[in-house]
């Protein structure tokens, strides 16, 4: 199972974030979605599953959920806008914490949880790659991807 992550759009779907996820099975958004076209543009690929981030006052970001509770091929992920306020002890409980907001690229195992954020993939922040992330997901395990756009 392919899924394609993207966050921190801010109302701005670029044409090569689509790209990158093309041929996702499911795309997972982290929050900070912004303007409904960036939904509208995410879900003419495949289903989409999102979170609210703290920009998303206004349209149909305003009514996402604050964290989704997730589970894929038998692993479970918790997804949140900002890790910093994961209150939750995921280590024996989750397989996957993805998360937003920072802008920053992450791919980092910690014990048996995989902390992946797609970094932003709308305007740039500071010197900041834009990015978007893929998950390729198994019966056997979890594997991720940064995949930095040519912009």
């Amino acid at each position: 199972m392919q899924i394609g992550v993207i966050a921190d759009t801010h109302s701005k779907m670029r044409p090569e974030a689509l790209d990158a996820l093309k041929g996702s099975d499911l795309i997972l958004h982290a929050g900070d979605v912004g303007r409904d076209e960036v939904l509208d543009a995410l879900e003419a690929i495949a289903p989409v599953v999102a979170i609210r981030g703290n920009i998303d006052k206004t349209g149909r970001a305003a009514d996402l959920p604050d964290v989704q509770d997730l589970a894929f091929l038998g692993h479970a992920f918790y997804m949140l806008h900002d890790v910093k306020t994961l209150d939750i002890e995921p280590q024996g409980r989750y397989r996957v914490v993805i998360a937003g907001h920072s802008h920053k690229p992450r791919n980092e195992w910690i014990g048996d949880v995989l902390y992946f954020n797609p970094g932003g993939s709308g305007p740039r922040r500071f010197t900041l790659p834009i990015t978007v992330g893929r998950l390729d997901v198994s019966e056997d395990g979890v594997v991720g991807e940064i995949i930095e756009l040519p912009v």
